[in-house]
């Protein structure tokens, strides 16, 4: 425990033994439409780091924070338990991946009971248990009946480290290294079995403008993974390999194309690399698609284009990639960078075939092509017939000219390889005959439970001789089990339905309570499952939508990608020594003290610095806080409902207000910072004067309720100290109607009138002040004011002196809307002037506080006119007797 302070360990436990013998958090099965808090389930690694604490102490807060809104509210915990690392945890611990991992989840268990997350544990999975993966099995099957499964050769990524397929997605960066361990891919020929996420490619990509609840910046890495290009399939014809297909976006350029290039391992090439060293050495020796430039090798063939007849070269180049397009392309040295330098490397004619748009009647100039592309649309030039045409047209005229041409859509996204030659997955649930083929284990013998782990290199399961004979469930003859297990994202891609009805035997889901209660309405994670978990969460969504009844298409309404939590603005890591244990935290400063720490830290999308010294101070906040409460319950203070009490009542309306917004917005900070001025003002009110009981025990209240949600142990004992029944995690929020535009107008005019008084007070060196007066501007000013916002005029000065009783003023007027003119573009409204006296007066006991000195706020009316020249509407002029 920390030195000094409250005994935040005896406090935590308290509560967290009082929720739990409660059920607090328990989300009965007849609650009807829940709001559905929920973050990504953790791998169980044994430990909690601080990246799982920031996840989980957000859902936390949020669903902590509906349910004090009145809502029902679903918030269940479970585990991504499937996967390499407890495979090869067991290997180096000489146990099996099975107890690895369930002793993993009792220490991670009680790690998150200790951060006091509100978890309804009746509702927890386990994916790697049989009542789990049989239903990854049953989705399987009921995939493949929809066609939506295939078994096929294919060149896939192989982590020869891992000894394990990788899907793309799985593959990290231009070095092309394992997602896990960082080691080269390889390619292989195997046989795999494939979901067909293509078939969903469109809907995918579609559905992505409709999840406004989403980070533009991951829907915007989806766009890109499915890359979805239209463009035009073609022919041209290459001597002794008859006609090649390929892929264009900008068929107008047609005319322009000097080149044709085939992928490394394009079918023409491999053939060609049998009998010609030179093409042979480039594509073993030289090849590098992530090369900074593109490189290649003539061919000695040469490809007719279909339209002009002419015959152009033929190359092999690394930049031509065979999964994307056809893995052939022509090429446009002037309307493609990559393709003008190729052909300035290789002496190729660069040709200009598009022309900018010209201006009137003015006929099309050339574009000079000579230094770099010109990429843009534009109208065609030397193009014979299509000349004048605009390229869009063009491209729909020559698609439509050409025999061989159709419009076409092509795709980055490729279908999902999920065979993994691991043992601690799902076992694939398919049976091999050598007379049936493959043969779907059926529903009434699943699940297929994984034999006793076998350590070996390969493919475990391979040697699970045993395990492996069996019968045709079709013939009845001699047959043999398939080996390889599910890629584990197929557990997570639909693991947030299983939590709706996670004991159900007949079903993966309760499809009416899924109905009900689905989708997430708000998902926390990582941005690193951007692209991959969300992506396929997205299809078996809309698969189950599609074949089992589930009424939506989406699984997540809201996401919040958390940033990380670094240590000296670098991620923290164990390779890296700089990892601060979460349990460390939480014994010396206690759980609270985290949560907040880390909750005011930065908005929860951004990443920042854990420090030491924020958590000392944090933890000091919230000793500070108990420390009031007790004194407000012991002290009985008795003060005058009176001015200042009119301002922090206010203010904690105010607070109440504001806090309840960014609660709604997921911007806790703001929220914390709102809650953590509200208790300054609450400390300085007690220490400036006996405060008004009821306004003051208001402000504790509000304080106590609206820290709840992100330090909820000690909100409860002070919650119970203020002489409440019940639990805060159960009471209801707070509620205030505030004018947020007048708050943020009276919050503005105190902090710079106090500032103007600083700033007076240290440049004119005065000590110890006898008197403040605060001058209010006279109302012409403000109108003054108004107009400059409200007028366009050029003539500002004019407009003003239309107006008598501005005019009236003469130089005053004249000096002050040369001011106003001068600052046009800042200028904003106050409040009016009997506002901002109220406003003031108000708060003048924070001046006198400050300062030591007793503060008048005085009426335009009522002040000098030489005091008053200096007072402006929102900087009230001030005047200090020292």
């Amino acid at each position: 425990m920390s030195d000094a302070g409250y005994d935040h360990a005896t406090v935590e436990r308290r509560w967290q033994e009082a929720w739990d013998d409660a059920d607090v958090y328990r989300t009965p099965d007849d609650v009807e439409d829940p709001t559905y808090v929920l973050g990504m389930y953790p791998y169980p690694s044994g430990k909690l780091h601080m990246g799982h604490v920031r996840n989980y102490t957000i859902t936390d807060a949020y669903a902590r924070y509906r349910r004090m809104r009145g809502d029902d509210v679903l918030h269940p915990m479970g585990w991504d338990a499937f996967g390499l690392p407890a495979e090869n945890a067991a290997k180096e611990r000489d146990t099996n991946p099975r107890d690895w991992t369930i002793d993993c989840i009792e220490t991670m268990t009680d790690q998150m009971e200790s951060m006091g997350f509100g978890y309804d544990w009746d509702r927890e999975i386990t994916t790697c248990t049989p009542d789990y993966y049989q239903w990854n099995q049953w989705l399987f099957s009921r995939f493949h009946e929809e066609g939506l499964v295939e078994r096929r050769d294919a060149e896939v990524n192989w982590c020869p480290h891992c000894e394990t397929v990788l899907a793309d997605e799985q593959v990290e960066g231009e070095a092309e290294l394992c997602w896990r361990c960082d080691t080269p891919v390889e390619q292989r020929e195997l046989e795999q079995w494939f979901l067909k996420i293509t078939e969903y490619a469109d809907e995918l990509l579609e559905d992505i403008d409709d999840l406004e609840g989403w980070p533009n910046s991951v829907r915007q890495m989806q766009r890109n993974w499915i890359g979805r290009q239209e463009g035009t399939e073609l022919e041209f014809g290459i001597d002794g390999y008859g006609d090649v297909e390929a892929f264009t976006t900008r068929v107008d350029t047609i005319h322009g194309a000097t080149f044709f290039a085939l992928a490394p391992d394009h079918p023409i090439s491999e053939e060609l690399a049998a009998e010609d060293a030179d093409v042979r050495h480039f594509i073993e020796e030289e090849a590098d698609p992530d090369g900074d430039e593109p490189n290649g090798v003539e061919t000695g063939l040469t490809a007719t284009n279909p339209v002009t007849g002419d015959e152009i070269p033929v190359y092999v180049a690394d930049f031509v990639l065979s999964d994307v397009g056809t893995g052939a392309l022509m090429a446009v040295p002037g309307h493609d960078e990559r393709d003008h330098a190729f052909a300035e490397k290789h002496g190729i004619d660069i040709v200009p075939v598009i022309a900018p748009e010209p201006d009137g009647d003015e006929e099309p100039t050339a574009p000079d092509v000579a230094e770099g592309a010109y990429t843009e649309d534009g109208v065609l030039i030397n193009s014979g017939e299509y000349d004048g045409l605009d390229s869009e047209t063009a491209r729909d005229r020559l698609t439509e000219d050409i025999d061989s041409a159709e419009w076409t859509e092509q795709y980055q996204l490729r279908d999902w390889g999920i065979s993994r030659q691991r043992y601690w997955g799902t076992p694939i649930p398919v049976i091999h005959c050598d007379d049936c083929g493959p043969v779907m284990v059926p529903e009434e013998d699943l699940p297929v439970e994984l034999p006793e782990f076998i350590n070996t290199t390969g493919n475990p399961l391979d040697a699970a001789e045993e395990w492996k004979q069996t019968t045709c469930p079709d013939c009845g003859g001699d047959a043999t089990r398939e080996t390889d297990t599910m890629d584990t994202f197929v557990d997570s891609s639909w693991y947030f339905l299983r939590y709706v009805s996670p004991g159900l035997d007949e079903a993966p889901f309760d499809l009416a309570q899924a109905n009900d209660w689905m989708p997430v309405d708000q998902y926390v994670g990582g941005i690193e499952h951007a692209v991959m978990h969300l992506l396929y969460s997205r299809f078996f969504t809309k698969v189950l939508a599609d074949h089992e009844g589930l009424e939506h298409r989406e699984p997540f309404t809201n996401l919040l990608a958390q940033g990380m939590v670094q240590l000296e603005g670098e991620k923290m890591s164990k390779s890296k020594g700089n990892v601060v244990s979460p349990q460390r935290i939480v014994e010396e400063y206690g759980a609270d003290t985290a949560r907040l720490f880390m909750m005011q830290a930065a908005q929860p999308e951004r990443d920042f610095d854990w420090s030491e010294e924020g958590v000392r101070s944090t933890y000091a906040f919230l000793d500070r806080l108990k420390g009031m409460v007790e004194g407000y319950i012991a002290d009985e203070p008795d003060g005058d409902d009176d001015a200042i009490a009119s301002y922090v009542d206010a203010e904690i309306d105010a607070t109440i207000a504001i806090a309840s917004d960014e609660y709604d917005d997921l911007t806790f900070n703001k929220a914390l910072r709102e809650t953590q001025d509200l208790v300054r003002t609450l400390r300085q009110y007690a220490e400036y004067t006996d405060p008004h009981a009821e306004t003051y025990e208001r402000g504790l209240s509000a304080v106590v309720r609206l820290l709840s949600p992100v330090a909820p142990h000690l909100t409860e004992e002070l919650y119970e100290t203020l002489g409440n029944d019940g639990f805060v995690a159960e009471a209801a929020w707070p509620t205030a109607e505030v004018d947020r535009d007048y708050v943020a107008k009276r919050r503005r005019l105190v902090a710079n009138t106090r500032e103007d008084i600083r700033d007076i007070v240290e440049v004119a060196g005065i000590e110890d002040p006898n008197a403040i007066d605060v001058v209010i501007a006279p109302d012409w000013k403000y109108d003054a004011l108004e107009i400059a916002i409200e007028s366009d005029a050029d003539n500002l000065i004019g407009e003003l002196m239309q107006e008598s009783h501005i005019r009236d003023q003469g130089d005053a007027a004249a000096d002050y809307g040369q001011d106003l003119q001068a600052e046009r573009e800042a200028l904003s409204m106050t409040l009016e002037p009997e506002a901002e006296h109220a406003a003031l007066e108000s708060a003048a006991w924070l001046i006198e506080r400050e300062f030591d000195a007793p503060v008048r706020v005085v009426r335009a009316e009522d002040a000098d006119e030489d005091v008053l020249a200096n007072a402006e509407p929102g900087r009230p002029a001030i005047e200090i007797d020292d």
